[in-house]
């Protein structure tokens, strides 16, 4: 394979073990996986340290945003973190581009990467820049803005160049789009390295919603880049297939920190080199990663794992692998291809995100003890719901009231009723007004309702919880868009503007989707600390240590399982679910040995049919299943459901925004007497 870059050298580095003959093409570490979490500056700095040896260029890179956490950001301006939390990361941020001359790629700012919260990083910026200790300060900051005007989006359905981004995504109308508050749409590498090639002497790049790999992707395919590419578009398509692959496949194990380890930790880095080949190791001593791992987090929040779609193509990772070195904690990584829109003779399609207010609702909590009434509760409900129904008849306004109940075994019984059961009404209507109103109605009949057998008449809800009856929490929000469309030739990149005003305004047909804007923050000389040390570092982990985890054992060593081997929770070392974007949840169950998977893997345990009547789903609403033997792993992905409906996370009657909790239902699916034979036969 030709060297992605020309001139390059081959380096000589303590770091990490098997490296010292691989071609550096350049190194990225991410501190943590969003943007104000927070994270340990000693172990960023303490690799900073040891990266330093290298004379290829190293950035810092991390996430700020997804659509994890629900509609809010978009539909009401909001961001996943305080802004405090924003405040204290970027200062540590920027401390570490001031004192190793590292630059700093920031996606999808504020959470939902909406325009008015790029603008928040750079005002906290400004604000950093003026306490008297940052006085020196003088920064080169790009912003990329991927805000969408709302007419492009209607002009593009019209010309039917917009499609859901799934099969169950509803279809898009004109409706929608004016009840969609703000759209953004999620950008490629190409914005970044436009004003990167624009600006080579950049510190920060504060990005809006972007394709979680694409800042990672731009980095490497900056230095990847063959000469007289003038533009992010021309930089893709000079690049392979198996070099943007390689990017690729990086970014999107890197954004996530160090959750690819194990144990999972905040920080991470990855070295690239010239043959599409790369590494990643925690930053955490006290984690490794393992192929196993590293291979398991690709199908982390994905559909599928061997095609992950994004902006202007896909991954493919049918062929890749995962090579433990030899220090233990690093993975080297390889053979993932890049296929492009272009090859397969396809438009370049971004998605785009937005979200509405779809009314006002009140909360109230409570509990249920008596199990007299707690047996009778499958009747109650439907009796309370009619009452305000009742109690609401001069209403005109639309609205809703259900129940969320914690504590019921399946049959409706409660194990314990000194403990009770645990309830949570939504009311949701087009007022808070009303909506106030007939969750107070709710909460006075789950108190004062009969019922029969009835012994305790004073009463038969617990409540007053906070010192509060019931909760107002204001708007409810919804996604509304969640789509792709179609871009022409030359929208996948950006454009310089001297504002952002001046970008929105000058946005016209066959012009570039987003743009970006430089500011020059800070009076200071911008005279930069130089990195101290050769490649090595003394103390800098919190917990005093600094030395790498020895290697792992060579010697099969005896499998690890309980005495009495019933359930697959006994034999998988994972069993998560989580939301694969807003429409549909993936579980992923992985085992900790080969032997054990295979067995599991022909023993016809797991199956799309089997998931399908565990879940009540029907069986062709199966959005992929199947295993993935590189992980030693099952996956299925399904659609979120609420009264056997396709629904988006984060609306009405919303218990589980991240889909998380969704796993359990397999954690005591009991294994057959065979398989469990064979199993311990491992043992002997």
């Amino acid at each position: 394979m030709p060297a992605l870059l020309n001139g390059a050298t081959t380096e000589s580095s303590t770091i990490p073990a098997g490296a010292a003959t691989k071609q550096h093409l350049c190194q990225i570490i991410t501190p943590v996986g969003m943007l104000g979490y927070g994270f340990v500056d000693a172990h960023v700095e303490a690799e900073l340290e040891r990266l330093s040896s290298l004379s290829t260029p190293t950035a810092i890179v991390l996430d700020s945003g997804s659509t994890d956490s629900g509609p809010s950001k978009l539909a009401l301006g909001t961001m996943s973190c305080p802004r405090a939390s924003y405040e204290r990361d970027m200062h540590k941020l920027i401390k570490l581009n001031r004192k190793y001359n590292v630059p700093i790629l920031i996606g999808s700012a504020g959470g939902d990467g909406a325009d008015e919260h790029v603008d928040v990083l750079l005002d906290i910026i400004r604000e950093h820049s003026e306490e008297p200790e940052n006085s020196d300060w003088n920064l080169k900051v790009l912003a990329i803005y991927a805000g969408v005007p709302h007419g492009l989006v209607s002009e593009r359905l019209k010309a039917g160049r917009i499609e859901g981004c799934g099969q169950f995504v509803p279809q898009l109308t004109q409706e929608t789009i004016d009840q969609t508050v703000r759209i953004v749409a999620q950008m490629g590498p190409e914005p970044y390295l436009d004003a990167m090639l624009a600006n080579q002497d950049f510190d920060i790049i504060i990005g809006g919603r972007a394709y979680d790999p694409a800042p990672y992707i731009a980095f490497a395919a900056y230095h990847a880049r063959q000469k007289g590419c003038t533009s992010g578009i021309e930089v893709m398509r000079s690049l392979s297939e198996a070099a943007v692959g390689a990017f690729a496949h990086m970014g999107k194990i890197m954004e996530c920190g160090g959750a690819c380890a194990t144990p999972k930790s905040n920080a991470s880095a990855a070295l690239v080199y010239q043959d599409a080949t790369f590494d990643i190791l925690p930053l955490d001593p006290a984690s490794r990663c393992i192929p196993r791992s590293v291979a398991a987090h690709v199908m982390y929040e994905n559909a599928r794992p061997d095609v992950l779609y994004g902006p202007g193509g896909y991954m493919d990772l049918t062929k890749t692998t995962f090579e433990q070195l030899d220090d233990g904690k690093t993975v080297r990584v390889a053979g993932a291809l890049f296929k492009t829109s272009e090859s397969l003779g396809q438009n370049y399609t971004v998605k785009l995100e937005g979200a509405r207010v779809c009314g006002f609702r009140t909360v109230f909590v409570g509990s249920y003890r008596d199990p007299i009434l707690i047996r009778q509760l499958g009747t109650l409900f439907p009796k309370i719901k009619q009452y305000v129904k009742m109690q609401h008849k001069h209403v005109k306004e639309a609205y809703d009231v259900d129940f969320h109940v914690y504590g019921l075994n399946p049959d409706g019984v409660t194990t314990n009723s000194a403990n009770g059961i645990f309830v949570v009404c939504e009311a949701l209507a087009d007022s808070q007004k009303v909506a106030n109103s007939v969750a107070s109605t709710a909460r006075i009949a789950c108190i004062h309702a009969s019922y029969e057998g009835q012994k305790a008449n004073a009463g038969n809800f617990g409540f007053g919880h906070g010192g509060k009856f019931d909760f107002e929490a204001n708007e409810c929000t919804e996604f509304s868009l969640y789509h792709l469309m179609a871009l022409d030739e030359g929208e996948a990149g950006a454009n310089y503007a001297a504002s952002h005003e001046e970008g929105m305004a000058q946005r016209t047909d066959g012009q570039a989707l987003f743009h970006w804007t430089v500011s020059t923050i800070g009076t200071g000389e911008g005279t930069q600390e130089q990195p101290t040390g050769n490649g090595t570092h003394s103390n800098g982990f919190t917990n005093g240590e600094n030395s790498t985890p020895a290697a792992p054992p060579t010697t099969p060593q005896p499998l690890a399982l309980p005495a009495d081997i019933r359930y697959l929770r006994d034999i998988a070392n994972i069993i998560r679910s989580k939301n694969a974007g807003p429409y549909e949840i993936t579980v992923d169950i992985i085992c900790d040995s080969q032997a054990i998977y295979e067995l599991v893997k022909s023993s016809g345990l797991l199956s799309s049919e089997y998931i399908a009547r565990l879940y009540g789903i029907p069986s062709e609403q199966i959005v992929w299943s199947g295993f993935f033997d590189t992980a030693l792993a099952f996956k299925v992905t399904f659609p979120r459901l609420r009264n056997g409906k396709p629904v988006a996370t984060g609306g009405f009657m919303e218990s589980d925004v991240h889909g998380s909790q969704l796993h359990v239902e397999l954690l005591d699916l009991e294994l057959d007497e065979e398989l469990i034979s064979k199993i311990r036969g491992l043992q002997k």
